[in-house]
């Protein structure tokens, strides 16, 4: 059976609200499922609240469709078992209707609507007066110069801020989509481990010419005109990056800054101040990379349903493979992402050690908090197999486990998941924060005369700035995309999740070694698409993924003509400003 949903455009008007839950997911009606299973705490650690007997509801203003929301064990019987129990609880949706007035953070977070303006405020009061105290302010420079500097400082930080809101978003949804974690606690290990890796593995070099998509040499000589070209790149980008995580669309924040360069160079450089070449290879990877990603994600989600789901005790088979998985993931991770040595022999070796370190401590956190379940599935008989294994194939439908065997297997495979998301959130602090601060620290260079060659330095407090602002993006706005990602394409369960981080992980990581134009946002997309695939065409919302589809294909032309309109208003207000005495 497969259930049955009714969604409605992302900018559908409808609305929705979540009670108990873990997270608010805007205009989205859905009909869930209600065969729930009791969890006990240390059954999951942080990774799963309890689940209480009053069940969370959606309700649908000006409707009489009050559906809870789907528990654990459902997800995992829609797999095989087609046989379901829907209740209904409408004389608790009553109470719900306070909650309609709050604002999306204050309901995503299930906070007072006071506290969500409080958060807000304190991060607009700290973005405005922390850049003072910052040395890239620059010391000795005239009044002026400081007044563009601290200006240029803020746009940066509105670029990271909605990196925050959009791309950091990407990493966690998942998670919380498959219920591993909720946003509160996605929310606090994003933003650690993003600022951790903006601050100890962001790059210390940029170009000046992002990403090789502008010819250097057309603007020597033209120090104001690349100013406003930096500046304008990061308000345009910022813009269309804003606009998308408004109506929850993950797009390619790289993708972003890409379009707003080939803006500016086209209109104030001509033609040839582009390389086209890498252009195309940008706008290739529109299909390569969500086609690599649903690949992949069909393959681990189809290995992980054929060999463990298929086993005759499913929750030592996973307990089995997932040390297996995390050496395998955290040895690339390691690999591609941190700074290991410069021999290739030493840090393979020093990879490997990572990966073993990982695979231990995952396997003794799951003897740890799951033994008790391992010991009562092991002291069990198998259950008797009802499907002959030998005529299973690799594409064939196989029921999901249930009881005890589902709670080893989803809370195996949660621990997995949170541990991807946190080496792909550390990895993404590192590498994408360069996006907001690249341009930033190069116009930054212009107004203090220090840009003479094609390399500029990226002081320590413009890193922890671009981590803040990308803290303080998730914080406020993230939870639009996280319910793109995490609900609005497929329904996630921890299984599924960890297939999609897992494929999506392994593409950038392959990919980024061997030179391809890889998207890791479109990745990650097209990994969630794949485990929906695995289950069924019709699992996968076709309407969601034309709009994500769209987004992509409109975020290259909106970005430059953004950054036209911007630059030319930025060149008219410098010329203004620059011959003021």
């Amino acid at each position: 059976m497969t259930s049955s949903y009714s969604l409605s455009s992302i900018r559908n008007s409808t609305k929705l609200v979540v009670h108990n839950s873990y997270l608010f997911f805007p205009r989205q009606r859905l009909c869930v499922l209600s065969n729930e299973i009791q969890f006990h705490k240390k059954d999951f650690l942080v990774l799963k609240p309890q689940i209480s007997s009053t069940f969370s509801f959606l309700r649908l203003k000006k409707s009489s469709f009050t559906h809870p929301f789907a528990a654990l064990s459902s997800f995992a019987e829609s797999d095989g078992d087609k046989n379901f129990e829907v209740k209904s609880h409408q004389e608790n949706a009553i109470s719900s209707e306070d909650e309609d007035d709050l604002p999306g953070m204050a309901q995503a977070f299930h906070i007072s609507s006071s506290t969500a303006s409080a958060i807000s405020i304190c991060i607009a009061l700290a973005a405005l007066v922390l850049p003072y105290f910052m040395k890239s302010l620059g010391q000795g420079l005239a009044f002026k110069y400081k007044i563009l500097s601290y200006v240029t400082i803020l746009f940066g930080f509105y670029m990271a801020w909605n990196i925050g809101a959009n791309d950091v978003a990407n990493a966690m949804g998942t998670s919380v989509g498959s219920g591993a974690l909720n946003l509160r606690q996605a929310v606090v290990m994003a933003g650690i481990l993003e600022f951790s890796g903006a601050l100890l593995m962001g790059t210390h070099v940029t170009n000046t010419m992002q990403k090789g998509i502008l010819v250097a040499n057309v603007f020597q000589g033209k120090d104001t005109l690349l100013f406003a070209g930096l500046l304008s790149s990061l308000a345009a980008a910022g813009t269309w990056l804003q606009v998308a995580s408004y109506y929850g669309w993950p797009v390619s924040t790289t993708h972003c800054i890409v379009g707003s360069m080939v803006g500016f160079g086209l209109v104030y450089g001509g033609a040839g101040a582009v390389f086209w070449s890498s252009l195309a290879r940008v706008t290739s990877s529109w299909v390569i990379s969500p086609l690599l990603g649903a690949v992949v994600s069909f393959l681990v989600y189809k290995c992980i349903r054929r060999f463990v789901y298929s086993a005759r005790n499913p929750g030592l088979a996973a307990a089995a493979a997932a040390p297996i998985a995390v050496f395998l993931g955290v040895t690339g991770i390691s690999f591609v992402a941190l700074p290991l040595s410069k021999t290739l022999n030493l840090a393979v070796g020093q990879a490997i050690t990572c990966g073993a370190i990982g695979a231990f401590v995952v396997d003794r956190i799951i003897r740890g908090q799951l033994g008790h379940l391992l010991a009562k599935a092991s002291s069990k008989e198998p259950e008797p197999e009802t499907t002959d294994t030998k005529n299973i194939g690799f594409l064939s439908d196989i029921a999901g486990p249930k009881g005890t065997q589902l709670k080893i297997v989803y809370g195996v495979f949660g621990y997995m998941q949170v541990l991807s998301a946190c080496f792909m959130s550390f990895a993404h602090g590192g590498n994408d924060v360069s996006n907001a601060i690249g341009p930033l620290a190069a116009a930054l260079s212009i107004l203090q005369g220090g840009l003479s060659a094609a390399d500029i330095v990226i002081p320590n407090d413009i890193l922890a700035w671009g981590g803040f602002g990308i803290v303080a993006g998730l914080t406020m706005w993230g939870y639009r995309v996280i319910a793109t990602i995490g609900k609005k394409i497929t329904e996630l369960t921890p299984t599924r999740g960890f297939a999609a981080e897992f494929a999506a992980a392994s593409v950038v990581l392959c990919a980024s070694k061997l030179g391809l134009p890889i998207s890791g946002t479109h990745t990650l997309v097209g990994a969630v698409m794949g485990v929906g695939f695995a289950r069924g065409l019709n699992s996968v919302r076709s309407e969601t993924v034309k709009e994500i589809a769209t987004s992509w294909v409109v975020t290259i032309p909106a970005g430059a003509t953004f950054a036209v309109i911007y630059t030319w208003i930025f060149t008219k207000l410098l010329s203004y400003i620059l011959c003021v005495n």
